[in-house]
């Protein structure tokens, strides 16, 4: 468990997955996720069972201390031991709980657990150009801008969408 002071990072377990699939299917988390079609128990389970039982993803429940509620996840995924790196991925499942510094108080606490705990050397992100909330949320935890891959994902309304692809790099090491 990783505790800030408005926030708890719990490990996921599958009595989470109602929840985790209600916030990944919410119109207004799914609309920033390269895959947009709803996501299945079936598929969640699969994930759960093939990528964060083996490690490959170090998936967390975030927690708003205050009430005691389940409000939406954060993982590193893709972990790359030999290169020392991961792909940071978060999701504010709660409508009611955007723009309130949670999303950036989550980052804060997983970069801390993916640097001291993981030994990570690079964590890494891409986000839609067009998603400013959490480009900003980024830019105040430290991801730095690395570039732009132009008309990168094709939407199913067949729409290209510009991906931004963000680190932060561990200067400790």
């Amino acid at each position: 468990m990783l505790t800030g002071e408005n926030i708890i990072l719990r490990e996921i377990s599958l009595n989470d997955t109602d929840n985790i699939i209600r916030w990944r299917n919410n119109p207004n988390v799914k609309k920033f996720f390269c895959i947009q079609k709803d996501l299945t128990r079936e598929e969640h389970i699969n994930w759960f069972n093939t990528m964060i039982k083996p490690g490959k993803v170090k998936q967390f429940i975030i927690v708003d201390k205050t009430v005691n509620k389940d409000i939406g996840s954060v993982y590193l995924r893709d972990i790359d031991y030999k290169n020392l790196k991961a792909e940071y991925g978060i999701f504010i499942g709660e409508d009611y709980c955007r723009g309130h510094g949670i999303g950036s108080e989550a980052a804060k606490l997983i970069l801390d657990y993916g640097f001291n705990v993981l030994n990570l050397h690079k964590i890494f992100l891409r986000v839609f150009e067009e998603n400013f909330a959490a480009i900003k949320s980024y830019r105040k935890v430290g991801f730095e801008v690395e570039g732009i891959f132009k008309d990168d994902i094709r939407l199913e309304e067949k729409k290209y969408i510009n991906m931004i692809f963000m680190s932060i790099i561990n200067k400790q090491q």
